[in-house]
């Protein structure tokens, strides 16, 4: 529910609703309307990387050199540099949804008349004009995709959705390999059709994205509390009819003030005086993972021709792999963002490439490397690195408050960006024009030298942010102006509390509490011994009861993912006691597990079976606390 104690202050229970909601068909919709631009991101750029070498030949229409190949990819990269500066504050004034049409739709015509050039300066033009849109992407789709999901899923969808880009990278390839065959398609006409696939690809997600709802939180921070309402309750109906189950009750309130919009300048104040450690990690994770990104993918093509004579019409064939060992790290590494613990899993993707890119430089240098070593070492490396550099998005995304959200996603893209990945490929470039193959074994140690200060950043100032709702992780500028003003403080505090409840009700929630309070001190505890005591960053496992506390008040900070996690493991006690003996993808079904998001019934469950709660019988088979493994045959169906 939300209400206004003044024209300009509300008080909403809108964060928590959003953040309580099952996993759902909803959830997979924004995914895919809006987590398929980096598909489009990644079709661009393996596109030019893939076709580069076609480019500088004789008979492709236009003539380009290597080094015009590095200068078309920074273009490229200041094109979206400008597009998240442009945008970014757009999307915090104006609202996600309608950017998010707008620059596509940019991104549509730019790529289109790409296809058509003649010459240098025209394909240099167009490919900015792609970059702008692609990078006005980022800001509205990062913040209305992590102000969608819910807190306890965030981290992993985050990181799947970046690591999209490597769908589309491969996509690219594939599309290249085809389209650069001379025995199907002229020099000058195959790589012209490649840049169409794009084209294609945007129309789909297009038509996707206009059912992709504007974020409620953008909505009620803006004054526009019954649009946000309005398609809060709609989500909770689809949601409902879906699951056929009712939903928790929000576990807390946030009251915030109407303002006006944050500028650039403004911004930069707010993240240097009260967020310096965030704002230094922000920039520290951009440049690296830019840097060696953009250096690597968009001249991998001139690397494997020049120095391992792979042919132009082959190239593509390793774009390919070089794409799946990318899509396939931050899509199997992603849940442990959210188990795990960010600090951990930031800091060792970034630091373990970084090892990885410096051995690669030092066999290369010394000219041991053969074309399948180059490759095993480069998609070992990426493995880890596509994890990281995904994290980099949704670091900034969570640590900076709602008000300033995307405008903070576009300055730290677009300044990160700007240090990394324009100078990355530039200096790539020229270094491989040069042919010298020491110039380019530097280039790899650069690049793991930026990578390494990334994750030495996240080391000493990481945010532990898995499983805390956004509020949570940093309070909104508005919620603290609301609770500063001493006319507010009577109608905030009414907010907080609590409806009234039964004995046996507030016995449950103290039970409740006792039971994740338990929890996090292992947690912190757990921190404290072993790898745990080298991640000083700031912050321990924190909760604070949304439930009844001693005192009997509401904290509207409530750790939300905890008390999700704790209904989970009772739902989970009470089917295996209710129904005995079963296998797990019985019990699955019987709890409604593929509601709870992705992977997390097996984590419950885990948990559930190292609290003593359930019993496993069998590697696929539960049972009641203490149930003999052959007390009863194990069902296998609901």
């Amino acid at each position: 529910m939300t209400t206004a104690s003044a024209p300009e202050v509300i008080r909403t229970d809108i964060p928590a609703r959003l953040d309580r909601l099952p996993w759902s068909r909803f959830h997979r919709r924004i995914i895919i309307g809006l987590g398929t631009v980096w598909v489009l991101d990644g079709l661009e750029v393996t596109i030019v990387g893939a076709v580069a070498s076609r480019l500088t030949e004789p008979g492709s229409g236009i003539s380009l050199t290597a080094s015009d190949i590095g200068t078309a990819a920074a273009v490229y990269v200041a094109g979206a540099c400008l597009g998240a500066l442009f945008f970014g504050q757009l999307t915090d004034r104006m609202g996600r949804k309608k950017l998010f049409m707008v620059t596509l739709a940019i991104y549509l015509v730019a790529t289109v008349l790409t296809a058509f050039a003649f010459a240098p300066w025209y394909f240099f033009l167009f490919r900015f004009f792609t970059g702008f849109g692609i990078g006005g992407e980022y800001s509205a789709i990062n913040s209305a995709i992590d102000e969608l999901i819910p807190a306890r899923n965030r981290g992993q969808v985050d990181l799947a959705v970046n690591g999209s880009y490597w769908v589309g990278s491969g996509l690219g390839g594939l599309a290249a390999l085809l389209l650069l065959d001379q025995s199907l398609f002229a020099p000058d006409i195959g790589w012209r059709l490649a840049f169409g696939v794009g084209a294609v690809i945007g129309l789909g997600i297009l038509l996707v994205r206009r059912h992709v709802p504007e974020s409620p939180r953008w909505l009620f921070l803006h004054g526009r509390v019954r649009e946000a309402e309005h398609i809060v309750e709609q989500i909770e109906e689809t949601v409902r009819a879906e699951t056929g189950a009712g939903l928790p009750p929000p576990s807390y309130e946030v009251t915030v003030r109407v303002r006006g919009n944050v500028r650039y300048r403004q911004l930069v104040g707010l993240a240097f005086r009260r967020y310096p450690n965030r704002a230094v990690l922000g920039l520290a994770l951009f440049i690296g993972q830019a840097f060696l990104y953009n250096a690597v993918v968009f001249d991998i093509g001139t690397l494997l021709s020049r120095f391992f004579g792979v042919s132009s019409s082959s190239v593509p064939l390793y774009m390919v792999l070089f794409a799946a060992s990318n899509f396939l790290g931050p899509l199997l590494l992603g849940r442990l963002f959210d188990t795990v613990g960010r600090i951990p899993m930031i800091s060792g993707t970034y630091l373990g490439s970084a090892a990885l890119v410096v051995v690669l430089g030092v066999l290369l240098r010394g000219g041991s490397l053969t074309t399948a070593t180059f490759m095993v070492l480069l998609l070992a490396t990426f493995f880890l690195a596509s994890a990281g550099a995904s994290s980099a998005y949704l670091t900034v995304s969570e640590v900076f408050p709602m008000e300033v959200r995307g405008l903070a996603i576009a300055l730290f893209y677009a300044v990160g960006t700007a240090v990394g990945g324009i100078s990355g490929p530039l200096l790539f470039g020229n270094f491989i024009h040069s042919g010298n193959v020491n110039l380019v074994a530097l280039g790899f140690f650069i690049g793991a030298a930026a990578m390494a200060l990334g994750g030495i950043a996240e080391l000493v100032l990481g945010v532990r942010a898995e499983g805390k709702s956004l509020e949570n992780i940093a309070t909104p500028l508005t919620a603290e102006e609301a609770e500063a003003d001493p006319h507010e403080q009577g109608a905030i505090q009414t907010a907080r509390e609590p409806a009234r409840t039964t004995e046996q009700e507030h016995q449950a929630a103290l039970s409740r509490n006792m039971r994740i309070l338990r929890r996090s001190a292992e947690r912190a505890e757990h921190e404290r011994h072993g790898l745990g005591r080298l991640r000083p960053g700031p912050g321990t496992a924190f909760y604070s009861p949304g439930q009844i506390g001693s005192a009997g008040t509401t904290s509207r900070w409530s750790a939300a993912s905890d008390e999700a996690l704790d209904r989970e493991l009772e739902t989970i006690g009470r089917a295996v006691d209710r129904h005995g003996p079963m296998r797990r993808e019985a019990l699955a079904g019987y709890v409604e597990g593929r509601h709870w998001g992705p992977r997390r019934f097996r984590r419950a469950l885990r948990q559930a079976v190292d609290e003593g709660r359930v019993q496993r019988l069998s590697r696929d088979a539960y049972g009641p606390r203490g149930q003999p493994g052959a007390a009863k045959p194990i069902a296998s169906e609901r």
